[in-house]
C-alpha cells in the first residue's frame, strides 16, 4: 500500500521537481518523492523554511508574554501581555505544532530521506540532525512537556535537552565547516546552561569564545510566504503593531526594510558569540567569582559587542500610540527603571528630528563603569540578566529567562492519551506581576520622566531562589 506524503510542504518541495503537480497533488507518495533528484537537497530546503516559520511563532508570542514587548493593537494575541496563558489558546498550539512539524520533519529527514538519496553528503545529515537538536531545545525550553512522536508520551524538558545532545554530537562529528560546528557547540553549550550543568556548559561556552563575533542567523523569504513576522509588528506594518517597554526603546526595531518589504525581510540572528560569554559570565557569578564575571562581561563589551553593526535608519513613522496605549513618550525623555531608580537618559529615542542608530546583531547600555561598579554577587547577576535582555532581545529568549512556560495544548490532549491533566497548566511564576504588570509604566510629561513600574531583572534577583530561575543557583 502505498504512503502518502503527510507534511504539505514536502507536497509543495515535490511540486518544484515534478512540473505541473498541484500543492496537493494526491499522486504524490513517499514513494514518488523519494525517487527525485536530489531529495535531500529539497528536503533541507524545507527544513529551513519550516525553521523560519517556528522562529515566527516562536519570537512573535514569547516576546509579547514577557516584559520586553506589549500588543499595542489587536492583530496578535490579546492576553500574552497578562500574562495569562491557557491551554485552549489558539496560539499555544500554533507554537507547538510549528515545533513538532519541525522535529518532525527532521526526524523523516533522517530515518528515510537519506536512506532513499545516495547523493546525501555529510554536512547535509549535520545540519538535520543540528535541526533536530534545536526542535527538542525549544520543547525544553518553550514548555512544560511536549511528546516526543506523534500522540506519543509527554517528555520533559530534561528529556528533550538529552535528545538534544546527542542530535547535536552527531551534527558535530558531521560536519566539516569550522563555523558550523562552533554554532553547534554554542548551541550545546546552551542545552547544558538549560540543565543546570555548570562544568559542562563552562567547557563548550569556552570553546565558542575563541570565535567571539561567531553568528548563525535566520534567512526570511518575502516573495515566497516566509517573512519575517516580527519585522512586521515592529516597522513594517504602518499601524505599528508592537510596542517595546520604554527602557528598551533604544534597541527598537531590530528588524526593519528600507526599500521594497518583501525583498528586505532581515535574518533573525538565534546563534551568536556573545551568548558564550553570557553562559560563562553567569556560572562565575553564581560561584561567587565576582573578578572573573566581571573580566568576561567587559570583554563581552569591547570583543563583541562593540564589533556587532549599527545602522543609522529612519523611523520616523513610528507612532507608538493610538492602541492599548496612548501615552508613549515620542521623544527623548528620561527613564527610571522602577519608582526607586535614578533618572537616565538614552534609552528612549527621539524619532522625528534625526535618524537613530540601532544594533542589528547586539547593544546594550550597560558599560564597563556600570559592571566595575557592581561589588556584590546580586548586582553583578542583575547585570547579567539585564544584559541578556538587551542582547537578545526579539530573538524569543526572554520568556524563558523568566521562568515562564506554555503548557501541552488542549489540541494534543484531545488528540493524544497520554496527555496528563498536569501537562495543560502553563509554568508561571508567583513573582510574575498580573494584569499587564511587566507591560506598565507612567509618563510624566510635565517632567519628562518615564517609570517603569517593574524592574524585572530587579525583580528576579529578589527571587533569585525560585525554582524557575537562574540554572546554576536553582
Amino acid at each position: 500500500m502505498k504512503t502518502y506524503i503527510k507534511n504539505i510542504f514536502a507536497a509543495s518541495i515535490t511540486c518544484i521537481l515534478l512540473a505541473g503537480c498541484a500543492k496537493d497533488n494526491p499522486n504524490i507518495t513517499d514513494e514518488v518523492y523519494l525517487t527525485t533528484t536530489n531529495v535531500s537537497t529539497t528536503w533541507l530546503t524545507g527544513l529551513k523554511r519550516q525553521m523560519a516559520l517556528t522562529m515566527n511563532q516562536v519570537i512573535v508570542n514569547t516576546e509579547l508574554v514577557s516584559d520586553n514587548y506589549f500588543n499595542n493593537r489587536t492583530l496578535s494575541n490579546k492576553v500574552f501581555d497578562i500574562p495569562q496563558i491557557d491551554n485552549f489558546d489558539l496560539d499555544v498550539n500554533n507554537i507547538q505544532s510549528a515545533i513538532q512539524r519541525l522535529r518532525e520533519m527532521s526526524e523523516y529527514g533522517l530515518t528515510t530521506v537519506v536512506n532513499a538519496d545516495k547523493s546525501t553528503t555529510a554536512i547535509q545529515k549535520a545540519e538535520m540532525y543540528f535541526i533536530n537538536a534545536y526542535a527538542n531545545v525549544l520543547s525544553g525550553e518553550l514548555f512544560t512537556g511536549l511528546p516526543g512522536a506523534a500522540k506519543g508520551v509527554v517528555l520533559s524538558p530534561a528529556q528533550h535537552y538529552a535528545i538534544a545532545i546527542t542530535a547535536l554530537d552527531q551534527a558535530i562529528a558531521l560536519q566539516t565547516n569550522a563555523n558550523e560546528r562552533l554554532a553547534y557547540t554554542l548551541l550545546k553549550a546552551r542545552v547544558y546552561y538549560d540543565l543546570g550543568d555548570a562544568v559542562q556548559a563552562r567547557t563548550f561556552a569556552t570553546a565558542v569564545m575563541a570565535t567571539p563575533l561567531l553568528l548563525k542567523q535566520q534567512a526570511f523569504d518575502g516573495q515566497n510566504a516566509t517573512s519575517n513576522d516580527f519585522q512586521t509588528y515592529l516597522f513594517s506594518s504602518t499601524t505599528n503593531e508592537f510596542a517595546p517597554l520604554p527602557r528598551l526603546d533604544f534597541l527598537d526595531p531590530k528588524y526593519y526594510n528600507t526599500g521594497t518589504i518583501a525583498l528586505d525581510q532581515k535574518p533573525v540572528s538565534y546563534l551568536k558569540g556573545e551568548e558564550a560569554y553570557l553562559i560563562l559570565a553567569e556560572i562565575q557569578v553564581s560561584t561567587g567569582d565576582l573578578a572573573g564575571t566581571k573580566t568576561t562581561l567587559k570583554n563581552l563589551l569591547t570583543d563583541v559587542i562593540a564589533k556587532r553593526p549599527v545602522v543609522s535608519l529612519s523611523d520616523v513613522k513610528e507612532t507608538r500610540n493610538g492602541g492599548n496605549r496612548n501615552d508613549y513618550p515620542l521623544t527623548a525623555v528620561k527613564v527610571k527603571f522602577d519608582e526607586t531608580d535614578v533618572e537616565r537618559s538614552g534609552y528612549v529615542l527621539d524619532r522625528k528630528t534625526a535618524n537613530i542608530n540601532i544594533s542589528t546583531v547586539s547593544g546594550t547600555k550597560v558599560t564597563a563603569t556600570d559592571i566595575d561598579a557592581a561589588t556584590t554577587q546580586d548586582a553583578l547577576l542583575y547585570l547579567v540578566y539585564r544584559m541578556r535582555q538587551e542582547i537578545f532581545i526579539s530573538e524569543g529568549r526572554r520568556m524563558s529567562d523568566l521562568g515562564i512556560k506554555f503548557p501541552v495544548s488542549q489540541t494534543e490532549q484531545l488528540n493524544n492519551t497520554n496527555v496528563k491533566p498536569s501537562d495543560l497548566i502553563a509554568q508561571i511564576p508567583s513573582f510574575i506581576p498580573k494584569n499587564r504588570g511587566m507591560d506598565d509604566f507612567s509618563n510624566n510629561a510635565v517632567s519628562g520622566v518615564v517609570t517603569i513600574k517593574y524592574d524585572m531583572n530587579k525583580v528576579l534577583i529578589n527571587n533569585k531562589t525560585a525554582k524557575e530561575i537562574f540554572p546554576f543557583i536553582n
